[in-house]
């Protein structure tokens, strides 16, 4: 059996990006009009709400491919935390009633892995490699 932290990173990287990506290609699909009504709801302007398009197309896309894989996952972890802010405060502190768990188990899954990307940067099976502050 490989062991490889590297192996475990490309893992991490390529199931964080897609699942992320897949939020983003439904924006483009259906438009951002749910983001930018969260917005003006919280007194921003609802043109923000094009920003989310780079928190769930680009930065998926580039943590997929491992390119500026530590400032894309950044990314993710500030568009997280905005539609934690934006949508689900209320629900921060539950429990999933149906299920178990916590109710925001999806999106703390988006926000630690992608904080563990950001720290771990992207390993060698990646288009930045290992080298370079920014893999």
């Amino acid at each position: 059996m490989i062991r490889s932290d590297d192996t475990g990173k490309l893992v991490l990287r390529v199931a964080l990006g897609i699942l992320v990506l897949l939020h983003g290609i439904a924006k483009i699909r259906g438009g951002v009009g749910f983001v930018s009504n969260a917005l003006i709801a919280h007194g921003l302007p609802g043109a923000l709400a094009w920003l989310s398009l780079i928190g769930e197309v680009v930065a998926p896309v580039l943590l997929i491919i491992g390119l500026y894989t530590r400032p894309a996952a950044w990314i993710v972890v500030i568009n997280v935390l905005f539609a934690i802010w934006l949508v689900q405060m209320k629900q921060l502190g539950m429990l999933n009633k149906a299920g178990g768990g916590w109710a925001l188990e999806l999106e703390g899954m988006f926000l630690f892995g992608a904080l563990a990307v950001a720290f771990m940067g992207a390993g060698r099976f990646s288009v930045g490699g290992t080298g370079g502050r920014y893999s």
